[in-house]
């Protein structure tokens, strides 16, 4: 059911908003991460600045209910006993894309609903935005629990999916535009929805946050002291399969993500950045050689990777000099917007095509196939050095390869020339191969880049 003024269709009155630097938690000392007093005092005055819409009287209808932050209850499977609060624009679409916005420690759903840019960006471009709100003391989303890390396991994540399947339903919203961004525990959280729930979510944009597994813990606590200093360093096939293993078995495409870190995080410490990037480039095949590099601000470096463009299969900015609270430096709403494909009315683009092009050919049998595999670089410069990033099909393990050197021999696969290929002029080919034993999937790989660009397929 829902509680609080419903949207209404048409005139209506818009409150102003806070401004965005009042709005945002302090980061807090490492003695006490993310649980400050100073952050819980915000977290109060940012729940008390939600604006109340006005509400129809008995005696006139000249005022009617604007659109406002709404509470869902009763939206389904709920085990860690969740809070749902939903904003739907006046402005909402047909078939409108739904953005989950989840909040940090000590924060609430009204919290991040009042101190982001997303119920406006809503107002604009016409989607439903859904604001978790943790009820547990600490007011942490669960990214640690054995429950909250794999499919079905139980905990926030569970609650989440129960909250987009009831918008889905009652707003019958783009199941192929459901999105997920949080700020720190919120933007693990992202990281966590992501990996549990690849079917569901088309992106995310992570603020803040750490690698899917890296907070986890056995003995129930809520804190990974190592991974919040940012000690815990996995190679990327480790940090791949610590998500693969969520969900054993999914072999579809995985969501694209955006990833966000000032240099001078101190509570959820700047190698995380680079453990994140290790993760979801591993995820996608993709090598850790960016496709392209800019700087959208002083002081901001972007890479993106697979990709040229605004929906990119990986995007990681760096914010140099910023600590954890690196959300009040503004115009980050708008980006990750823009990264989910949001910024206009229809479905997020595909990565641009890349300088290359790829043809693949399998010959197969009852436990094993060969595959045959022709690059051709369409770019108008010559390539000196070559690195082809795919993804084998679960079950299939390389176990024999001609014209390129091949790591790892499962899952995201780099082939890398060898000394006699190397060099792929315009519109030149190189012809290269493997053989694979499989379990019954001898399909061949749908997805290939060169040096981390997506290829077209021949």
């Amino acid at each position: 059911m829902l509680t609080g003024p419903l949207p209404s269709p048409s005139h209506h009155v818009h409150e102003p908003r806070p401004e965005r630097d009042k709005d945002v938690p302090t980061p807090t000392p490492a003695r006490r991460p993310l649980h400050a007093t100073l952050a819980c005092a915000v977290a109060a005055l940012l729940a008390a600045l939600l604006v109340t819409a006005p509400t129809a009287s008995a005696d006139t209808d000249d005022v009617v209910p604007a659109a406002a932050l709404t509470e869902v209850t009763d939206f389904g499977t709920n085990p860690s006993n969740l809070r749902m609060y939903l904003y739907v624009p006046d402005s909402v679409t047909a078939n409108p894309a739904v953005l989950v916005a989840v909040h940090y420690c000590t924060g609430s759903g009204p919290a991040m609903h009042s101190g982001t840019e997303y119920a406006s960006l809503a107002d604009r471009y016409g989607f439903v935005v859904i604001y978790p709100s943790v009820t547990r003391a600490s007011k942490c989303f669960d990214v640690s629990s054995p429950q909250a890390l794999r499919r079905g396991g139980g905990s926030d994540p569970v609650g989440i999916r129960s909250m987009v399947d009831w918008v889905t339903r009652t707003y019958d919203a783009d199941t192929d535009r459901i999105f997920a961004t949080g700020i720190s525990s919120g933007a693990m959280m992202a990281n966590v929805l992501l990996g549990v729930y690849p079917d569901v979510f088309r992106a995310g944009a992570a603020f803040a946050g750490v690698p899917f597994g890296c907070f986890a813990t056995t003995d129930g606590s809520e804190w990974n002291s190592a991974c919040a200093n940012g000690t815990i360093t996995r190679t990327p096939q480790q940090w791949g399969d610590l998500v693969r293993t969520a969900h054993p078995g999914y072999t579809g495409p995985r969501p694209r993500m955006q990833l966000w870190h000032g240099t001078q995080d101190d509570v959820l410490r700047y190698p995380n950045f680079g453990e994140e990037i290790k993760q979801w480039t591993n995820l996608h095949g993709l090598g850790q050689t960016p496709a392209a590099t800019d700087s959208p601000r002083d002081g901001w470096t972007r890479t993106r990777y697979g990709g040229t463009g605004d929906q990119a299969p990986v995007e990681a900015i760096s914010l140099r000099g910023v600590d954890h609270n690196l959300y009040r430096y503004g115009v980050m709403g708008p980006l990750a917007i823009a990264f989910f494909g949001l910024d206009d009315d229809g479905p997020a683009p595909q990565p641009p095509a890349g300088p290359c092009k790829v043809s693949v050919t399998t010959n197969t049998w009852n436990t094993g196939l060969t595959a045959s595999v022709t690059i051709t670089n369409t770019s108008t410069a010559t390539v000196n050095g070559w690195r082809l990033g795919f993804t084998l099909p679960t079950g299939q393990t390389i176990t024999n390869g001609w014209n390129a050197t091949y790591t790892p021999s499962s899952g995201a696969v780099t082939a890398t020339n060898v000394a006699y290929n190397g060099t792929l002029a315009p519109n030149a080919s190189v012809s290269i191969g493997y053989q694979a034993s499989h379990g019954g999937n001898s399909a061949a790989p749908g997805a290939f880049t060169l040096n981390g660009t997506a290829c077209t397929a021949g």
